[in-house]
């Protein structure tokens, strides 16, 4: 069994913390998120240290103690530093492009697929071929960034389509003519 949650959190000091019943908000930088948890576990926030406890020792409490340990360890990372996601687009003639809050995608279908950018993430774009996606919730840029390849995966014979920055595409070797 892991024992992550039973890992002390230490909080950096320009992020504030607040516990009230059965929530925590968590104050940084870059914004707010807040986190509801379980009724088995009990947070203390003591001289800028967090520590989750189990109330009882059931292997679900378990389980819920090590998961609540890392969403608010990725809270706290995502309102100092951000979390990003690069994702590359392969192709002749695939590009992104950007026109107010939706995000249009060439990819060669016969019309670009369009996308409302969430108000919650930032998404920059380096060039036509290479986009950036930032945001504070870990979850929520890695969800984006997934709908996002979804609309052309990449495929392993001519290497064409979405993928991300460190992603290796394993290619095969198409027929030979006899």
């Amino acid at each position: 069994m892991s024992h992550i949650g039973n890992k002390v959190i230490i909080v950096p000091s320009e992020v504030n913390i607040e516990i009230k019943n059965k929530l925590i908000k968590i104050v940084g930088k870059f914004g707010t998120e807040s986190l509801l948890f379980s009724n088995n576990l009990s947070v203390s926030f003591i001289e800028n240290k967090i520590s989750i406890i189990k109330l009882n020792n059931s292997n679900e409490t378990h389980s819920f103690q090590g998961l609540y340990r890392s969403l608010i360890q990725n809270i706290i990372i995502g309102v100092t530093n951000k979390f990003y996601k690069t994702l590359h687009i392969n192709g002749v003639g695939y590009k992104f492009k950007i026109d107010n809050n939706v995000l249009e995608v060439n990819s060669g279908y016969n019309h670009p697929i369009k996308l409302i950018i969430p108000e919650y993430l930032n998404i920059k774009l380096d060039s036509p071929t290479k986009l950036i996606i930032s945001g504070i919730n870990k979850e929520r840029v890695g969800f984006f960034a997934s709908k996002i390849r979804q609309i052309s995966p990449p495929e392993p014979y001519k290497g064409k389509g979405i993928c991300y920055q460190d992603e290796k595409i394993i290619r095969k070797v198409g027929k030979t003519g006899k």
